[in-house]
């Protein structure tokens, strides 16, 4: 376990603005297809008939699906796309506090996924962003910064929750 300990220096109330309102609401850059699905389970020699037998997904999920682990993967913007022009990044709120506190190292120190409806071939997706907290300044051994937790909402067109990302990062400037 890291020890830590704390120290206070005001959070900036444009950083105080940010928590528990949506931002970055966003659809995805392509449908839900199914090579990727193929592509994803080949990867990582996942053979499970649900993913790649139609009349096995038909009689078990009323369809074929993806697989959870997938969810982020329909929101992973491509380095470059036409009329582009800025490179997109994923979890841009992260990113957002970096630059905003100061903090120019970051690591994330944990990840929890909730799923809802399974996602399918042909879904059009969208997310969006919340900051839900931003630590106190806080000493470890990899630097002085603050822990924060975004949530990633994911939804299909009919607007149910396909899944819920919650991600704890710790932005830091190391110790001299």
């Amino acid at each position: 376990m890291t020890k830590t300990t704390t120290t206070t220096t005001e959070l900036p109330e444009e950083v105080k603005s940010w928590i528990g309102q949506v931002r970055y609401e966003e659809p995805t850059e392509f449908e839900v297809e199914r090579g990727y699905i193929f592509t994803s389970c080949a990867s990582v020699q996942n053979g499970n008939p649900l993913y790649w037998d139609e009349a096995v997904a038909d009689e078990l999920t009323d369809g074929i699906t993806a697989p959870p682990t997938m969810l982020s993967a329909w929101f992973r913007p491509h380095y470059w796309a036409p009329g582009r022009t800025k490179e997109a990044q994923p979890l841009q709120v992260h990113f957002d506090l970096k630059e905003t506190l100061g903090l120019p190292e970051a690591v994330m120190t944990d990840n929890e996924i909730v799923f809802g409806v399974p996602v399918r071939p042909g879904d059009r997706l969208r997310t969006h962003q919340i900051l839900r907290s931003v630590s106190d300044l806080k000493t470890t051994k990899l630097g002085t910064g603050r822990f924060w937790v975004i949530e990633v909402q994911y939804l299909n067109q009919n607007e149910e929750l396909v899944g819920t990302e919650s991600y704890t990062g710790f932005g830091y400037g190391r110790n001299a």
